[in-house]
C-alpha cells in the first residue's frame, strides 16, 4: 500500500504480493525450455541460443550470442530493479536498521557455507569433483519469486521479501566467489575504469543531480566495463541501484518525486512480463538424452542435489533459528516458524546460477556437465515443489487460525 495519496505501492513489493500472471509466465517459459530441449526441436533451440548477435565485448566469453545477451544483459537490468528495492528497504523501509538487517545476513551467509561443506562431504573430497563446491551456494530470485508468485497472499509480505533479501546477499556472495576462485585472466584495467564509473555516479548523487538520464548512461558504460574485466556483469544492476537518488519520507515510502521510485515503476513491467520469462527459456533447457535413472546416484550429482535441498534448509533456517533464540535478531513479523522453513526450503532453487558457476568449474567437460545439470535440476526442483507445498499448508492452517468468528 502507498504510504502517500496518488503515490504508487513499492513496485516489487506488489510483485512479489499481487503479480501470480508474472510467476505462471517464467515457470511457464521453464516448462517450454525443457520441452524443445528434449523434441525434435532441440537442435534449434540450442542453435538459436547460441546464434552470434554481436561483437567480442569480453575475450573471456567470446562473441556475444542470444544466450549472452539474456544472462548478462537483460539480467543486469533484474538486477537492477532488485537493487532498487533493497537499496529502498535499507534506506527508508523495513530494513532500515542494523537490527533488521542482521538476519538476511546471518541466513544467507549460513546458507551458503552449510551447501559448500555438504557437498564435500557427499562428494568425499574428491580432487577432481572438488573445484563445484560452490555449485549449491546460490539461491535463484527469479525461479523462486516465481513460486512465491503462484501462493500470493497464504505468504506475508515480510518473508517475500525477507526471501528477496536473503537471494540478493547470497547471489552477491555467489558472484563474490565467482570473482575470486573462478575468474581467470581479470582486467584490472576495466575493473578501474568500472569502479571510476562507479564513484562519478555516486558523486552525481552527492551533488544532486536526480534527472535519470546520466545515471542510465553511466549504468551502460558500467555493465561494459564489468563484463570486459571478467566479473559477471549482472553486478553492475545493483551497484549502479545504490547510486541511484532516493528521496525519503519516513512512514510514508515510495514518494513520487524520487528518481528511484520513478525508475522502478518504469522498470518493472519490463522485467516481469519480458527479461524474466526469457531468462527462464534461455537457461531453463536440459536435455536428457542418453541419461539413464543411475546417473541420479553418482557423487556429483548426488552432492549438488542433496546440497541444494538440505544444505540451503538447514543452513538458512536453522541460522535463523539460532539468531531469534540468542537474541541476535527479532521473529519475522506475520511469519509462523513453518512459513519460515518454507522460504528456506525455496531457497535450495539453484538452478541459473549454479548451472553458471558449474560451467566455470569444469569448463570444456560435456559429461561432468551432463551431471552437473541434472543435479541442479534435481535439487531445485525437490526444493521448489516441498518448499510450495509446505508454505501451501501453512498458508491454508494461518487463514484457519485468523479467520474471525462468527457473530464477533
Amino acid at each position: 500500500m502507498a504510504g502517500k495519496r496518488g503515490s504508487p505501492a513499492s513496485v516489487l513489493r506488489d510483485f512479489l504480493a499481487n503479480e501470480a500472471a508474472g510467476g505462471i509466465l517464467l515457470i511457464a517459459a521453464a516448462a517450454l525450455a525443457m520441452i524443445a530441449a528434449n523434441s525434435p526441436l532441440a537442435h534449434e533451440y540450442f542453435h538459436l541460443l547460441h546464434v552470434e548477435t554481436g561483437p567480442v565485448l569480453a575475450p573471456a566469453i567470446g562473441p556475444m550470442t542470444v544466450h549472452l545477451w539474456i544472462n548478462d544483459a537483460l539480467m543486469a537490468l533484474f538486477f537492477l530493479l532488485v537493487g532498487l528495492e533493497i537499496k529502498r528497504e535499507l534506506v527508508d523501509g523495513q530494513l532500515a536498521s542494523a537490527e533488521r538487517r542482521r538476519l538476511p545476513i546471518i541466513a544467507a551467509a549460513a546458507g551458503m557455507i552449510c551447501p559448500a561443506i555438504l557437498y564435500l562431504a557427499i562428494t568425499g573430497g574428491a580432487a577432481d569433483l572438488r573445484a563445484g563446491w560452490a555449485i549449491p551456494a546460490a539461491t535463484d530470485i527469479a525461479f523462486a519469486i516465481g513460486v512465491l508468485a503462484l501462493l500470493g497472499p497464504r505468504v506475508p509480505a515480510s518473508l517475500k521479501l525477507f526471501l528477496t533479501t536473503v537471494a540478493i546477499v547470497d547471489d552477491m556472495g555467489a558472484v563474490a566467489i565467482i570473482a575470486v576462485f573462478y575468474s581467470h585472466g581479470l582486467s584490472l584495467l576495466a575493473l578501474a575504469g568500472a569502479a571510476i564509473v562507479a564513484g562519478a555516479m555516486a558523486a552525481m548523487n552527492r551533488f544532486g543531480v536526480v534527472r535519470l538520464w546520466p545515471y542510465l548512461v553511466a549504468f551502460a558504460l558500467l555493465w561494459l566495463l564489468v563484463l570486459m574485466s571478467g566479473v559477471h556483469a549482472t553486478i553492475a544492476g545493483v551497484v549502479a541501484a545504490m547510486t541511484i537518488p532516493i528521496r525519503r519520507s519516513p512512514g510514508a515510502p515510495d514518494h513520487h518525486d524520487s528518481p528511484l521510485h520513478r525508475l522502478e515503476h518504469a522498470l518493472n513491467p519490463w522485467i516481469a512480463y519480458a527479461v524474466v520469462p526469457l531468462f527462464g527459456f534461455a537457461n531453463a533447457g536440459v536435455s536428457l538424452a542418453g541419461l539413464g535413472p543411475s546417473i541420479l546416484v553418482e557423487p556429483l550429482v548426488l552432492g549438488i542435489a542433496l546440497a541444494l535441498f538440505f544444505g540451503k534448509q538447514i543452513g538458512i533456517f536453522g541460522s535463523i533459528w539460532l539468531a531469534v533464540r540468542m537474541g541476535l535478531a527479532g521473529p519475522l513479523g506475520g511469519a509462523s516458524w513453518a512459513q519460515v522453513y518454507g522460504v528456506a526450503l525455496l531457497a535450495g532453487i539453484g538452478f541459473t546460477m549454479s548451472l553458471f558457476i558449474g560451467g566455470l568449474a569444469f569448463p570444456g567437460n560435456a559429461a561432468i556437465m551432463d551431471e552437473v545439470k541434472i543435479g541442479v535440476l534435481a535439487g531445485s526442483i525437490l526444493s521448489a515443489v516441498v518448499g510450495f507445498v509446505v508454505l501451501y499448508l501453512a498458508g491454508s492452517r494461518t487463514a484457519v487460525l485468523i479467520q474471525p468468528r462468527q457473530g464477533s
